[in-house]
C-alpha cells in the first residue's frame, strides 16, 4: 500500500473512532441531561405515540387515552371521574406522571418485561403495542360515598377501608383533592401553570392525606394501648377493674392530665369496656405506663407502626408512637398525644388487624392487571404482614368496640340491622387550635367486611368537632356503601 493510501486509511480509521467515541459519550454522559433539554421535543411527542392502559375500579374507567386523531399527540391521557379518584389515579402529565400512572408506568406505557410475549405477538401481526390495564381493589360505591360525605361538607381530611380478611383498600380519600384533567394536556405551558397554582394552594390538594401525611390519633390509640395490656394478661378482659380518676398527676411533673373536657369518669374505678366506651383518658394513660415503653413499641409494630416502609405500591409515609422519653411522655403517648403520629392507612390497618382476629394483612391497590387483549399478567395474593394480637385479646377488644358504639362515644356510626365496632378519637392539635376528629371502624362485628380509619383535620368542621359527632357519621355512610344497607 502506497503512502497516500495509508494516510487516508488511517485518517478514516481515527475518524471512525472519533464518532464511536462521541456516540458513546453522548448515549453513556450526556443522555439524562440531553433528555432533560427543553430543545429536545422527540421524547415529549414519544410520550404520547403510545396507547397507555387503563386504570380501573369495579365497573368505572378511571384512567384511559383517547385518540386525538392528530399526528403530534396521537393520544391524551382522560380522568373521566376527576376529583373522587386523584389521590390514587394521580396524573399523566408531559414531562412526569404520580401515584398510580407512576408506580404502574412501565405496565401502562407497555414497556414492562412482563409484556414480552404480548409485545412480540404485537410485532409478528402488525398490531400496533398498547400499554396494559390496571384494576384496582377500590369499592366504588364506598370511594363515592366517602368523597361525598366529607367533599360535600367542605371538610378537609382523608378515609381509608381495607377489606379484613384480605388487606385490600375498598376506599382512600382525600379531600381537597384536584382535578387531574388539567395536569394530563400535551401543553406544558398549561400544565406547569396548573400544577404551580395547586402546589402553592394552603390547603394542598395535591398532598394524599390518607398516605403522606400523619397524625397525632388521639383516643383511637387507646385500643393499640389496649392491646399491649391484653397480650400482658390473659386474665384481663372487658369486666376488669382498673383506677379511672378525674384528673392524673404525671410522674416528675406538676402536670396534671384530665378526661376529656375534665369530666369525670364513672365513679373512679370502673371496668375496661367502660373506660373505652367513654374514652377516658386517665386510665389508658396509667395502662400505658404500667405496661411500659418496651411493650407499647413492640404492641405497635406488629400492627405496622414504625416497621419497614409500606408500598400499596404507592409509597406510604411512616407511623411512629414516638422516642423512649420518660413516664409523663409514655401516658400522653398512651392515649394517642404527645410525639404519637399515625397516616389513615397505618389506623385503618389497626382497626382491620383487630377485625381478621388479630392478624393484620397487608393492605394492597392492585387486584390484577391484563394485557390490552385481556390475558392475565398478575394478579393479587393476599399476604399476612404480622400477627398483632390473639385470638382471645381480638375477641375481647371486638366486644369492648361494639359496646363504644352500641351504648358509648360512637352511637352515630350505628347501622340498624348491622353490629358496628368503633373507636372514637379527638386529637389535640396546638394551644388554642381545634382538634382533629377520628374514627376507626369495622362492620359487621361477627363477620367484618370492611375496615376503616377517617380524620376530619383540625378546624375544618368547627371548633368543637370530636369522633363521635363528626367523623363517625361519615364512617356510617361509607359502611352502608360497602354493605349494601
Amino acid at each position: 500500500m502506497n503512502g497516500p493510501l495509508k494516510r487516508a486509511a488511517l485518517a478514516c480509521l481515527l475518524m471512525f473512532g472519533l464518532l464511536m467515541v462521541n456516540v458513546n459519550y453522548l448515549q453513556a454522559v450526556r443522555a439524562d441531561g440531553l433528555r432533560e433539554d427543553s430543545r429536545n421535543t422527540r421524547t415529549f411527542f414519544d410520550r404520547y405515540k403510545i396507547q397507555r392502559g387503563r386504570i380501573t375500579a369495579g365497573d368505572k374507567v378511571l384512567a384511559e387515552s383517547v385518540d386525538t386523531g392528530t399526528n403530534k399527540f396521537r393520544f391524551e391521557r382522560r380522568y373521566p371521574e376527576g376529583k373522587v379518584y386523584a389521590p390514587i389515579t394521580g396524573f399523566f402529565a408531559p414531562e412526569s406522571e404520580r401515584d398510580m400512572e407512576k408506580a404502574e408506568n412501565n405496565l401502562l406505557d407497555g414497556s414492562s418485561s412482563d409484556l414480552l410475549l404480548r409485545r412480540g405477538l404485537d410485532l409478528f401481526t402488525g398490531a400496533q403495542t398498547k400499554g396494559a390495564n390496571v384494576d384496582l381493589t377500590i369499592n366504588p360505591k364506598a370511594q363515592e360515598a366517602a368523597y361525598k360525605a366529607l367533599g360535600d361538607s367542605g371538610k378537609k381530611g382523608a378515609l381509608v377501608a381495607i377489606e379484613p380478611k384480605t388487606g385490600a383498600i375498598l376506599a382512600m380519600v382525600s379531600i381537597p383533592s384536584y382535578d387531574p384533567n388539567l395536569l394530563a394536556k400535551p401543553n406544558k405551558a398549561e400544565v406547569n401553570a396548573a400544577y404551580n397554582k395547586l402546589d402553592k394552594d394552603e390547603d394542598k390538594p395535591l398532598v394524599n392525606r390518607a398516605i403522606e401525611r400523619s397524625y397525632p390519633p388521639g383516643s383511637t390509640f387507646k385500643v393499640v394501648t389496649l392491646s399491649a395490656y391484653l397480650e400482658s394478661d390473659d386474665t384481663v378482659g372487658p369486666e376488669t377493674q382498673v383506677d379511672a380518676p378525674t384528673r392524673l398527676r404525671l410522674p416528675g411533673t406538676t402536670t396534671d392530665l384530665p378526661n376529656f373536657g375534665g369530666a369525670a369518669c364513672g365513679s373512679g374505678r370502673v371496668t375496661l369496656s367502660f373506660a373505652l366506651e367513654q374514652s377516658c383518658n386517665t386510665p389508658f394513660a396509667q395502662i400505658g405506663m404500667d405496661v411500659g415503653y418496651d411493650a407499647m413499641l413492640e404492641q405497635a409494630k406488629k400492627y405496622g407502626i414504625g416497621g419497614d416502609p409500606l408500598e400499596i405500591p404507592l409509597p406510604v409515609a411512616g407511623s411512629s408512637i414516638g422516642k423512649r422519653l420518660d413516664q409523663a411522655a409514655l401516658a400522653q403517648t398512651s392515649i394517642g398525644q404527645r410525639d404519637n403520629q399515625m397516616t389513615p392507612l397505618q389506623m385503618a390497618m389497626v382497626a382491620a388487624g383487630i377485625a381478621n382476629n388479630g392478624v393484620v394483612m397487608k393492605p394492597y391497590l392492585v387486584n390484577k392487571i391484563a394485557d390490552s387483549e385481556g390475558g392475565e399478567v398478575q394478579s393479587a395474593d393476599p399476604e399476612e404482614l404480622s400477627t398483632a394480637i390473639s385470638e382471645d385479646s381480638a375477641r375481647k377488644l371486638k366486644e369492648m368496640m361494639v359496646n363504644v358504639v352500641a351504648k358509648g362515644t360512637a352511637g352515630d356510626a350505628q347501622i340498624p340491622g348491622v353490629t358496628v365496632a368503633g373507636k372514637t378519637g379527638t386529637a389535640e392539635t396546638a394551644t388554642g387550635q381545634a382538634p382533629h376528629a377520628w374514627f376507626i371502624s369495622f362492620a359487621p362485628a361477627e363477620d367484618p367486611k370492611i375496615a376503616l380509619a377517617l380524620i376530619v383535620e383540625s378546624g375544618s368542621a368547627g371548633n368543637d368537632a370530636t369522633g363521635g359527632h363528626t367523623a363517625a357519621p361519615i364512617a356510617k355512610s361509607v359502611m352502608e356503601a360497602v354493605l349494601g344497607k
